[in-house]
């Protein structure tokens, strides 16, 4: 782990918050969108473990971008866990959106994040029917290095009640879900091994929009937990152009930060300020 802290801790600490924060709010059942990608895969085999499995539900809600085999891992995802799932299609919804705001575009319908932002608030609107419908909260799958990068969506895969990882970079997420699967394989071989997507477009990649995240997390740290200047990085030997590539996005980007649930805290350095810190005490 980029902290310094076990994994075996971390994993503990992350169930502990979680049960925490449902006791205080009187709540027992959670409910998540599952994408078939690692983040959602570790924050559903988390809150199976501390919630149980009766009381977690996966949406899968895949559109014409969506892989086949992202459906699949997140079906046998669900599967090995034992919780519940539905599976509700964009795909229709998403066009009848189109239709209906077709004058707002003015005639121009080049592609770009307007297309793909409106795809993660329909996912989001779906998730908050259950929400309201069940009586769940919604867990929130967004990991550190998203979260530093202002890579998600307001509104959309940023909403929910509570940010199970958001203070874990995503090279330690992938070390979190070879810990899962430490006895038993939880979570599916090919959804660790696959190329990060958000699957909004056709090919798309996180490397599309990010650097490499074993690229990115070094640089992340170095400004997040150790508090290093733009020059204190280059003197080390990163990297210029990735440097102020990382400065610009997060400076883009730092408006989001004011409008995100809670996090649970497992570094010494969350991204949230303290009134928005959620941590299980030993």
């Amino acid at each position: 782990m980029l902290s310094g802290s076990s994994i075996d801790t971390v994993h503990e600490s992350l169930i502990r918050s979680i049960r925490m924060f449902f006791g205080q709010t009187g709540m027992t059942k959670a409910v998540l969108g599952l994408s078939g990608g690692i983040d959602s895969a570790v924050v559903a085999a988390l809150a199976a473990q501390a919630l149980g499995k009766d009381n977690v539900t996966g949406i899968l809600m895949p559109s014409s971008y969506s892989t086949v085999h992202s459906v699949n891992d997140a079906v046998e995802l669900a599967d090995n866990l034992g919780i519940r799932y539905h599976i509700i299609p964009i795909g229709s919804i998403y066009d009848k959106f189109m239709k209906e705001t077709e004058p707002l575009f003015e005639g121009d319908f080049h592609w770009d994040t307007t297309q793909e932002n409106l795809q993660a608030r329909i996912r989001g609107t779906i998730l908050m029917v259950y929400s309201n419908r069940h009586g769940a909260l919604l867990l929130n799958t967004t990991n550190k290095s998203e979260l530093s990068m202002g890579y998600g969506t307001l509104y959309g895969d940023l909403c929910g009640s509570l940010m199970v990882i958001a203070d874990l970079y995503k090279t330690e997420v992938y070390e979190l879900a070879a810990h899962i699967n430490m006895t038993r394989e939880i979570i599916p071989a090919s959804t660790i091994t696959k190329a990060p997507s958000a699957e909004l477009r056709d090919g798309q990649k996180d490397t599309d929009s990010l650097p490499p995240y074993d690229v990115l997390d070094p640089v992340l740290y170095s400004l997040n937990e150790k508090g290093m200047t733009e020059e204190q990085i280059l003197q080390e030997g990163t990297d210029r152009e990735l440097v102020e590539r990382v400065l610009r996005l997060r400076r883009a980007s730092a408006f989001k930060a004011h409008q995100l649930p809670p996090e649970i805290k497992i570094s010494s350095k969350p991204l949230l300020d303290a009134g928005k810190w959620v941590e299980a005490k030993d």
